[in-house]
């Protein structure tokens, strides 16, 4: 559901969010469908070799690909109240700095991703030998450069609302309480 006060998400928004849910949402269901196979296969005793390996991936890009659609969404790890307990000019400016800090993290990471995928050349996994380390392990340069592409695409939105004094984790409550009111009405 969209958040009032959230400025509306502009059409790229709406597409990068839709093909990460649905990415986040399928691996979810494979991990799903995997974790019931093995506990079927281990009632049968036929104990999967590779389903921790595989588990482990598949929980890494769950997280990479959720990750990122948590920042297109601003639904990450924030400071609203810090920001907003601070003058408009310093807030603002603040606000800017944080992005910088968080994008220049998140540019290394992918860079430090790319190299990894460099030195893993040629490895696979122990468990599953056909499958190459650098498949597994590209969500890192992958999943940082997603969050950047979010972090910006969001940016504009949180801009706004940060500059008019509105908190995204205050005013999703109080837009959550007055539903709960609306549909309780009758009851009170």
């Amino acid at each position: 559901m969209e958040h009032a006060s959230f400025p509306t998400l502009s059409r790229i928004n709406r597409v990068v969010s839709k093909i990460l849910e649905w990415i986040t949402i399928g691996l979810m269901i494979l991990m799903t469908l995997l974790v019931i196979y093995a506990v079927l296969a281990r009632l049968l005793g036929q104990s999967l070799s590779w389903y921790d390996e595989a588990a482990a991936i598949m929980l890494a890009w769950i997280t990479y690909y959720g990750s990122a659609l948590a920042a297109l969404h601003r639904r990450h790890i924030g400071f609203d109240n810090v920001l907003l307990a601070m003058p408009k000019k310093f807030r603002i400016a603040a606000l800017l700095v944080g992005e910088v800090i968080v994008l220049l993290f998140f540019f290394l990471m992918a860079r430090a991703g790319l190299q990894v995928l460099d030195v893993l050349a040629g490895d696979t996994l122990i468990s599953l030998t056909w499958v190459p380390i650098q498949l597994t392990q590209s969500v890192i340069p992958i999943g940082a450069i997603l969050f950047m592409i979010c972090q910006v695409l969001s940016l504009p939105g949180y801009l706004k609302l940060t500059a008019a004094g509105i908190s995204l984790e205050h005013a999703e409550i109080e837009e959550e309480v007055e539903s709960e009111l609306e549909k309780n009405k009758d009851r009170i």
